[in-house]
């Protein structure tokens, strides 16, 4: 007999993933892949629309005439500040242009001089200024550098919307994916900015749609939500399971700090630190900070391989040693970067000479212990003026003895655990249409824990 299921489209900037839940939640099936990017008009590194589309057409078709499954619904989860634009053909006019490409000096002065400078836009829309990351600016280099292209426009879609329209034929905006660092929207008025309205941007986007109801797909009887950001995603597992105010540390190439239960207006100070608001799918805000700690691990870690003589993934087999402390606690001081007033960054490690460390295990220590006193300064942005006393680490560094048990004596007031939710970004847009495809209710043991104790008390388990 089929089991009912539903499929669950994740977009990574790397890798696409097609993910198949049970009405349990228990994950059936993951298919993943790597597709090649494509290059835009400058020779930038994009993504390849084209591939990533019919992939998952391809993959949809498979996995619906599969007699093992029921497919009852579909959804998707995909990285934020990036835009699919359709001309009236509804086929893509540009390229999904990269994030990560430079934002021209002269039209960034050129829009913050027009609407009141960077200060107050990066207040009102609870973001910093990022350029293109902010995804609103990449409409507005659109109009000014190709208004004959930008003039052709009929949709604009964020990714994980996009990815709904290439099932359903329908275009929705949705509130996660305008909320996250794009500079649409006005938290302070809970509508498009003012900005957006004057430029006649906001008619290029489709009706804000709700992350919990769902639309049918094109010829099939599976109904489809409207795609989430990927970290707003991540989040619906534990809103989902816990009951008490907590942080979510979202641990990868960027550590993100997630608080959805502190509310308070972004102040100047906050968005220097390069704090910013998410929006739940259901529409309350998250304050977030982030920490480019993963990537500073990832290289780091190949030097010390290196210097040592070591796998690159000898980092896994160290084990964490209290011992060492007082010598890191004294040495920290003279290269740790920042101030109580500084941006929050990298830890400075990769100025160290590694000829001063004995062995592989005591620079070790060092390196993730310049990370913690980062990693703190990073939570206490988002901690602060909030009523929570646990903080949940999923990712890469959940699985790290050595900063788990750091970061759980640097915050002795606060209860920190590995959390391990499989896939959440996936799992996340599963539940949020849980209503409209599983009649059962949803498991209340999504999370699994690990406590991780401050160095007096004693390490214990338990589940959620």
């Amino acid at each position: 007999m089929a089991v009912p299921v539903i499929v669950i489209f994740d977009a990574g900037k790397t890798n696409k993933k097609m993910l198949l839940f049970d009405e349990q939640y228990d994950l059936l099936y993951e298919e993943s892949v790597t597709l090649a990017e494509t290059e835009d008009e400058d020779g930038f590194a994009c993504e390849n629309v084209d591939a990533l589309t019919g992939w998952v057409k391809q993959k949809f078709e498979e996995v619906t005439a599969n007699n093992k499954y029921d497919v009852h619904a579909v959804n998707f989860s995909g990285y934020g500040a990036s835009f699919v634009n359709l001309g009236h053909d509804l086929k893509p006019v540009t390229p999904l242009y990269n994030y990560l490409k430079p934002y021209p000096e002269y039209l960034k002065k050129q829009f913050y001089d027009t609407y009141g400078g960077e200060s107050l836009i990066a207040k009102q829309t609870a973001s910093p200024v990022l350029g293109n990351l902010n995804s609103g600016m990449q409409l507005y280099r659109l109009k000014y550098e190709k208004r004959e292209v930008f003039n052709t426009i009929k949709y604009s879609l964020h990714l994980p919307q996009y990815l709904a329209f290439v099932l359903t034929g329908q275009a929705f905006a949705d509130i996660t994916s305008i909320g996250c660092h794009t500079q649409l929207w006005d938290y302070r008025e809970n509508k498009y900015h003012e900005w957006v309205v004057k430029e006649g941007i906001d008619k290029l986007f489709g009706p804000v749609f709700p992350g919990d109801k769902t639309i049918p797909v094109k010829d099939k009887n599976i109904v489809s939500g409207i795609g989430l950001h990927d970290s707003s995603a991540a989040l619906v597992p534990y809103l989902a399971s816990v009951k008490q105010p907590f942080i979510l540390l979202s641990t990868g190439t960027w550590c993100i700090s997630l608080n959805p239960f502190n509310h308070s207006l972004l102040s100047d100070y906050e968005l220097h630190q390069d704090c910013l608001n998410y929006i739940t799918y259901r529409g309350k805000p998250v304050k977030a900070s982030r920490l480019f700690a993963g990537y500073e691990h990832e290289q780091q870690v190949k030097r010390l391989a290196a210097h040592f003589n070591r796998h690159p993934d000898y980092y896994k087999s160290v084990v964490y040693d209290a011992r060492q402390l007082n010598g890191l606690h004294r040495a920290a001081g003279a290269h740790q970067t920042g101030t109580g007033t500084a941006m929050v960054e990298q830890s400075g490690f990769d100025k160290r000479a590694l000829q001063s460390f004995k062995t592989y295990e005591e620079a070790y220590h060092q390196l993730i212990y310049g990370i913690i006193i980062q990693q703190v300064r990073s939570l206490k942005l988002v901690l602060n003026h909030s009523p929570v006393n646990q903080v949940f680490v999923d990712g890469g560094f959940g699985n790290n003895n050595v900063y788990m048990n750091m970061l759980a004596s640097s915050l002795p007031h606060i209860k920190i655990f590995a959390a391990i939710v499989g896939q959440a970004s996936a799992l996340g847009a599963a539940l949020a249409i849980h209503e409209s495809w599983n009649s059962r209710p949803a498991p209340e043991n999504l999370i699994s824990l690990k406590y991780y104790a401050p160095a007096e008390e004693i390490e214990g388990r338990r589940s959620l």
